[in-house]
């Protein structure tokens, strides 16, 4: 990019999610003067801290994926070392075909490696359409195509509906048959790209991870939740310096010749040398419609899902949860929610802050359903509840409930948004001192945004190595690799 910046320059961030925050403590690194810009009255976007029944929870994202360097190295870097703890179990389990059946190990994000890591989860004729892979002719995917459209043709849509769909649901919140195999499954998308068989990409998918990965944990937690790191990350911030103004929105971005620019928020008007944009695709979009309508009508079309999160505390004398981390629910088996954490199971801090309460949460919503997020919270917690008892045997009341609507918060990746966000970033280099992260481009986990910040502040400072790796190696796949 050209225009490169010098280690003085003013800096403006405009949003405090977890992006860019982490683009505000990496300008701190390069000497700049920084001021972020936050609409809402906290930071922290779609990571949200909070407590239930005196236990502190996360009412948003739960984990960080451990395999890949970003958040985990973020964390260290704002004094949360100690405070990282690795999930206590991670066997999760299906809730599907009437019982809470064991998750299958040996695949890649639902894929199998061979039909019998299914058994138990897919119904005979399932398994006998898997080993069908091997005789069937190469399926051309070209420069993209989506995931359940492929593994179908390969394996039958019984793999996608009762698999597939549950595990990219749970980062997604979305339709395996729209996602973007390309971006939600990378390892497994260049391998099929140079196998006829899918079973043997799979394959050579977990060969290539079994050499090339350690032993350590897949995801991270942080005592307190993982909603305590943009806190964290905002502390730093401000003490190295920067200024973070929540409740304050931006409503204008304009260009100041030379290369300067004029940003507007509220009666305030400050004039920066370099822009950070680090917002959700709508409100990108309005922010760069006056000076790269080409980019501003590529991110208005970028989709969202919205959820909603119930948490639910139990006295444990009432509660017996089964063992594991949670269940996800496929789809295609009709009920309500679409998976379950076990949250004291699962961390052992939340267990500890109170040996005497069960702490777990349900997910409810994905891409295009509207009509469940209608209800209210008392209809979503009773929903929640119905099938927890249907799954589970759970039959006890609660002793306090939450319910966390996200609304709009997941970008979807549907075929092809690789190139649209290659698009924008075209439109947007040809605007010296303006970059973009977040979400919407690089990955929706917490190590992906990170990196797409770290990625957008080199491209200001004249370095596009970050933005080259980021395209080259996505850090979109849920466990970086083969599935546990």
């Amino acid at each position: 990019m050209s225009g490169a910046r010098t280690g003085t320059d003013h800096v403006v961030v405009i949003g405090a999610g977890i992006a860019g925050l982490a683009a505000a403590h990496r300008l701190l690194g390069h000497g700049s003067r920084v001021t972020v810009l936050e609409a809402a009255e906290r930071v922290g976007g779609k990571l949200l801290p909070g407590e239930i029944a005196g236990v502190r929870v996360d009412l948003g994202a739960e984990s960080m994926l451990a395999r890949r360097p970003e958040a985990v190295g973020l964390a260290h870097e704002v004094g949360l070392a100690d405070r990282l703890q690795p999930p206590a179990t991670a066997t999760a389990s299906l809730w599907t075909r009437g019982a809470l059946r064991p998750m299958p190990r040996g695949h890649v994000m639902g894929v199998p490696g061979t039909a019998s890591a299914l058994a138990g989860v897919l119904s005979e004729e399932g398994l006998e359409r898997i080993e069908r892979d091997a005789d069937l002719p190469r399926t051309e995917i070209g420069d993209d195509v989506a995931v359940g459209e492929y593994v179908a043709a390969r394996l039958g849509r019984e793999v996608v509906d009762r698999l597939v769909e549950p595990l990219l649901g749970g980062v997604y919140a979305g339709d395996a048959y729209r996602i973007s195999m390309r971006l939600a499954v990378p390892q497994l998308f260049r391998a099929a790209r140079t196998h006829t068989s899918l079973l043997e990409a799979v394959r050579a998918v977990q060969a290539g991870a079994a050499g090339g990965q350690g032993a350590g944990p897949v995801f991270m937690g942080v005592e307190g939740g993982v909603g305590t790191l943009p806190l964290a990350v905002a502390e730093s911030v401000r003490a190295r310096g920067g200024e973070i103004l929540t409740g304050t929105p931006v409503t204008r971005l304009r260009r100041e010749a030379p290369t300067g620019w004029r940003v507007v928020a509220g009666d305030r008007v400050l004039r920066a040398d370099a822009v950070v944009v680090a917002v959700p695709a709508p409100a990108a979009a309005g922010l760069l419609r006056a000076e790269a309508p080409a980019a501003a009508a590529e991110l208005a079309a970028v989709e969202y899902a919205s959820m909603a999160l119930v948490t639910l505390a139990y006295r444990r004398a009432d509660a017996a949860l089964p063992e594991g981390s949670g269940f996800l629910v496929p789809p295609v088996d009709g009920h309500t929610i679409k998976a379950s954490t076990f949250a004291s199971n699962k961390w052992g801090w939340i267990a500890a802050e109170d040996p005497g309460l069960v702490v777990l949460r349900t997910s409810v919503g994905r891409y295009g359903e509207t009509e469940i997020l209608q209800r209210d919270d008392a209809d979503l917690v009773e929903a929640s509840r119905r099938d927890l008892r249907e799954a589970t045997g759970l039959d006890a009341v609660p002793v306090a409930t939450r319910v966390t609507r996200w609304d709009g918060g997941l970008p979807q990746y549907p075929v092809g948004h690789h190139a649209r966000v290659a698009r924008i970033r075209e439109h947007v280099a040809g605007l010296p001192g303006l970059a973009v992260c977040g979400a919407p481009y690089d990955g929706v986990g917490i190590p992906a945004c990170i990196a797409s910040a770290y990625a957008a502040v080199d491209q200001i400072h004249g370095d596009l190595r970050g933005m080259r790796r980021l395209t080259a190696d996505p850090v979109q796949s849920l466990h970086g690799g083969a599935g546990e």
